[in-house]
């Protein structure tokens, strides 16, 4: 085996890099904690090159042990950059030297594939499937004609990933030909051998990289399915990201409308069916008179109707059991599903874990929402992720206030009995303080709940005018971004070759982003996905503008209970949650600016708190070492300047095509045959596949622990121009809710549409 060194130099000059000492140092730390065991938080700034810091040592260890190593991002993008463009360059580099080509494959969850079953019509109880939808609605509206175009691709397609399909259908389509972890009849299924989704696997078993993500990656973890191979060495990037989607995954909710559409589900299965709408309506009258806001104990009233639905679901499950020598059904499977999780969230919320917190919301369609959350994660985290394999953790925010005490307590790193682990800054090649300025409007008011000032927005004008558009304006609220986009459109109109505004919600963010990066005479506007994750190196991004520090709500559940709980351990509960909060998306946001050596700009802040507030050094600390001012002419004429010698925008790549294992079609992974991949055609007896995971949840908004699958309904129904009660109806989730996620996601709702869903 060559050495590391080696392997690094020639995967940079594969790159067509150049050494960076914080590459070759990660580097050398990653294989040492492969070669100890001690886990690793690393931090390495933009421009490092992370990735082949950590694929590299990844690669040399997988083929000398025999075992692949996993790589877990909290984002489709990065996933996508790894397969795309990193492994497939350290794959043609490393093969010379290793004597044959390093493998990888994306694995991903159940809902992004189609589903081989459910296009023969093995779900018929489905009562929009996919034939009728289709013959009924092909002429008539766009749901239709997608699900046709949906029948097309599937016999094209080589990885069914929905991904590959450009442009992408409604999530409305996409359920069509999809079914969840819980609805998939898993080994028993009579078309697992041309199931998308285990031949992915399966191809996945037999290479040296797989590229995942934190839902999937913390499933596995948890619940010990093996849906990944067995592994002795995880990198999980984006690591800052980790505690959020841990906790989104492990979020439940009980709903009158679940236990209602639960016993329906059940009704032509199960005799008992009707007790479970009988105590889902015994439910809906005892939350109905809990007021809205967190319980800190289970009313009597509350627990009694809990256990009436925990026991009448149970007794449903055992009906739902298939007879001796009967296979399972897709319409039996969907009806345990649905009975199987209200079984376990009205058991959960019974079983009162200390760590758990429990809350009800109002809303007007659906009434009273019980929800449950993990208030902390972090001995889970310690215990399922950092147990019997070595953890790399890399970002480049994971110092914040200098030092990584902070996102350590968080995942289980420090107290009694916490595993061992180093912390490493790298460090950023890039010359911060020479490269971009980070300006404080200090003389503009302090940011209210009523909207930007005007003052505010002669800012945001001015800034926008200086850099002659090119600018990313980063908002605490979707409401504020609508708010400057609809202000910026107007102000500007006077411009000769008029600076374009995008807004996010307009469209899907990767083409706003491609937009946006192709056109210098544009400004994006948005919210929270825009934060981070977005990579726009070169002159078309030399402003970023940030309206205000972006503190957690006060009213959010889990925030406000970690803060209490630190608080009464007397620890500084503001400064621990919501300066922390703030510290990291500070951070994330204002690396939007800095992607490359030769990228120059300026960092917006338009809350003075960023110099007045007593936690001002805190955020400060935690931000790339710009050159700091709070002159407002010198920052100007800055942008001026820039805006002059500006060289034209960088190339921007399209989306690409994938084979079975993600890889990018007509590459040699795209194309080759894999070690244990499952070939369709094979008729021989296949062995049973492994259980199917639990969906993942995202994200917690207005109480509703939304899951992938419906974030992605709410981008493709905003794209197909939905209104927020057509989206609200489709989602089957009241107005309010909707419209708050909406707002989260950076999404706006059309003004109403022509689509047909009878």
């Amino acid at each position: 085996m060559p050495t590391l060194d080696v392997l690094l130099a020639a995967a940079v000059s594969g790159v067509k890099g150049s050494e960076r000492p914080g590459q070759v140092s990660m580097a050398k730390a990653v294989a040492h904690s492969i070669d100890t065991g001690e886990h690793l938080l690393v931090q390495a700034g933009t421009g490092t090159g992370k990735s082949l810091a950590y694929l590299v040592p990844a690669v040399q260890h997988a083929i000398d042990a025999g075992k692949p190593a996993v790589v877990a991002t909290a984002t489709l993008a990065l996933q996508a950059q790894i397969v795309d463009r990193d492994m497939p360059r350290v794959a043609d580099s490393l093969e010379p030297l290793l004597g044959r080509r390093p493998t990888y494959a994306i694995v991903k969850g159940r809902r992004n594939y189609l589903c081989a079953h459910k296009l023969e019509g093995g779900f018929p109880d489905d009562e929009e499937g996919l034939f009728g939808v289709g013959d009924v609605d092909q002429q008539a509206g766009r749901l239709g004609k997608e699900v046709v175009r949906l029948r097309e691709w599937a016999d094209e397609t080589e990885s069914g990933d929905r991904d590959e399909l450009v442009p992408g259908v409604s999530e409305r389509a996409w359920r069509q030909v999809s079914v969840s972890a819980h609805e998939c009849l898993g080994g028993k299924c009579p078309m697992v051998a041309e199931c998308f989704v285990e031949r992915s696997r399966e191809a996945a078993k037999g290479v040296d990289v797989i590229v995942t993500n934190h839902s999937f990656m913390a499933i596995d973890a948890f619940e010990g399915r093996q849906m990944l191979p067995e592994h002795d060495v995880l990198v999980i990037d984006e690591a800052h990201e980790l505690v959020d989607r841990v906790t989104a995954t492990i979020t439940d909710e009980v709903t009158p409308a679940m236990v209602r559409n639960a016993a329906k589900r059940a009704g032509r299965q199960a005799d008992s069916s009707e007790t479970v709408d009988d105590a889902g309506t015994f439910l809906e009258s005892v939350l109905d008179e809990i007021p809205e806001g967190r319980l800190t104990g289970i009313p009597d009233n509350l627990g009694l109707a809990l256990a009436r639905l925990r026991d009448t679901t149970r007794q449903v499950q055992t009906e739902l059991k298939p007879p001796p020598g009967q296979e399972v059904d897709g319409a039996r499977q969907i009806a345990r599903a649905a009975i199987d999780e209200l079984n376990d969230n009205a058991s959960r919320v019974l079983e009162q874990r200390d760590l758990d917190v429990v809350w009800v919301s109002k809303d007007p369609r659906r009434g009273s929402v019980l929800r449950v959350a993990p208030m902390s994660v972090a001995m889970l985290v310690r215990d399922k992720i950092f147990e019997d394999r070595t953890v790399v953790l890399t970002s480049a925010t994971l110092e914040l206030g200098g030092t990584f005490d902070a996102v350590a307590g968080t995942i289980g790193l420090r107290g009694e009995g916490a595993p061992k682990w180093t912390g490493l800054d790298v460090g950023s090649p890039f010359d911060y303080p020479q490269q971009g300025i980070a300006y404080v409007a200090k003389q503009l008011p302090a940011p209210g709940r009523d909207g930007a000032a005007p003052e505010t927005m002669d800012e945001i004008e001015a800034l926008v005018r200086a850099a002659g558009g090119r600018t990313l304006g980063l908002f605490s609220s979707m409401r504020a971004a609508r708010a400057a986009t609809d202000e910026m459109r107007e102000r500007l109109k006077d411009l000769d070759g008029e600076i374009a505004v995008l807004c996010q919600g307009e469209d899907q963010i990767s083409t706003l982003v491609r937009q946006f990066a192709r056109d210098p005479r544009t400004c994006l506007f948005g919210t929270l996905s825009l934060w981070q994750g977005v990579d726009v190196p070169g002159s078309s991004c030399q402003l970023v503008i940030i309206d205000r520090i972006p503190f957690p709500r006060p009213d959010d559940p889990l925030a406000s209970a970690r803060s209490q709980a630190i608080a009464r351990m007397g620890g500084n509960g503001f400064m621990a949650v919501s300066a922390t909060h703030a510290a990291l998306r500070l951070a994330q946001g204002a690396g939007r600016l800095i992607r490359r050596g030769d990228d120059r700009g300026v960092v917006a802040f338009l809350d003075s708190r960023m110099m007045s507030a007593r936690y001002a050094g805190f955020l400060q600390r935690s931000l790339p070492p710009f050159w700091p001012t709070s002159d407002r002419a010198l920052v100007l004429n800055a942008l001026k300047r820039l805006d002059e010698t500006a060289p034209p925008p960088l190339d921007v790549a399209d989306p690409a095509l994938r084979g079975l294992t993600g890889a990018v079609k007509g590459t040699t992974m795209g194309d080759a045959e894999v070690k244990g991949e499952i070939d369709a055609t094979d008729t021989r007896p296949v062995a049973t596949a492994p259980p199917p995971a639990p969906a993942a949840r995202t994200a917690v908004t207005q109480g509703h622990a939304w899951t992938d699958q419906e974030d992605e309904e709410l981008r493709d129904g905003v794209e197909l121009g939905l209104d927020l009660e057509e989206l609200s109806e489709s989602i089957e989730l009241p107005s309010d809710v909707i419209a708050a996620r909406l707002e989260g996601l950076g999404l706006k709702a059309g003004a109403g549409s022509t689509l047909s869903f009878d």
